[in-house]
């Protein structure tokens, strides 16, 4: 066996201790949360409660749960979630996948004028204009139409078809398979790795995202919890209080509620990572290969 010399011992606990400590560093803030939203409200005000709760207490988790807007607010951005991820997933394919071939005129020009956006927009007014024009400004779909395509995640999934072998194409064509045949029934089945990367991005962000809300959206059936959440941060202790019906102010404090309801918006959208973990790593790098 091949013995490790001193300095590669060095080098390998260097490495470990600097994982360990990314990884506290990583954990601490939501410990922290986590433990905040389960401790008391005395514990919490004398900022005894670091990463263990301190004087558990379930009355913020109660409040939030028993608040009708929370909840209502949750189903809604479930149900955009979803309906976002679907579609922004149908025509990414659709876009990348003509832009991976050479017979496909202006192949160069479409592809630059995508990138582009990457880099320059139109600006808030300009978009609620367009958006209030085509009459979609305070409906769910300003959440959804304006970002169905990113840039970035279609040059990754453009770069993976364009990996897949030529010949297996060209055998479709023989046998008389039209563009969208091969598209559906072959190349969609190969891509079910970068598929997978590409709908955690485009879930993540949709269910990350308030600014459009902030910008676009009057109608409170309309909030997706993110905004309701951002709401409740920025308001003013009083009426944040006020903002969860049945709330036993007694055994809370506003840090307590705030630190309850992230969790709240943060737990469902991190029950999705186990399931496409394993796909994540494997479509990122199989993207990356070929420009």
């Amino acid at each position: 066996m091949k013995r490790i010399s001193a300095k590669d011992k060095l080098l390998k606990y260097l490495f470990y201790t600097i994982i360990i400590l990314a990884v506290f560093v990583t954990i601490l803030p939501i410990l922290n949360v986590v433990a905040l939203s389960l401790s008391s409200s005395e514990a919490t005000m004398m900022g005894k409660v670091l990463i263990f709760p301190v004087g558990f207490n379930l009355e913020a988790y109660k409040a939030v749960f028993q608040n009708g807007s929370m909840i209502y607010s949750l189903g809604f951005t479930i149900v955009l979630t979803v309906v976002y991820t679907v579609l922004a997933l149908f025509f990414t394919l659709c876009t990348a996948y003509p832009l991976t071939k050479e017979r496909l005129a202006g192949r160069k020009f479409f592809t630059t004028l995508i990138i582009v956006t990457m880099y320059f927009s139109g600006g808030v007014i300009p978009e609620y204009l367009l958006f209030k024009e085509l009459h979609i400004s305070n409906t769910m779909w300003v959440l959804v139409l304006p970002g169905l395509i990113s840039a970035y995640n279609m040059i990754i999934l453009k770069s993976f078809i364009a990996n897949i072998p030529d010949s297996i194409e060209e055998a479709a064509l023989i046998d008389g398979a039209s563009d969208f045949t091969i598209l559906f029934k072959i190349v969609l089945p190969l891509s079910k790795a970068v598929m997978a990367t590409l709908s955690l991005f485009y879930a993540v962000s949709r269910w990350n995202t308030f600014q459009d809300a902030l910008y676009f959206i009057q109608d409170s059936k309309l909030f997706p919890l993110q905004y309701k959440l951002q709401m409740m941060l920025n308001a003013v202790q009083t009426s944040e209080m006020t903002q969860f019906e049945g709330a036993n102010t007694n055994k809370l404090t506003p840090e307590n509620l705030k630190s309850a309801s992230i969790v709240f918006a943060s737990v469902p959208i991190i029950l999705v990572y186990p399931w496409l973990q394993k796909y994540f790593v494997k479509g990122v790098t199989l993207g990356a290969v070929k420009g």
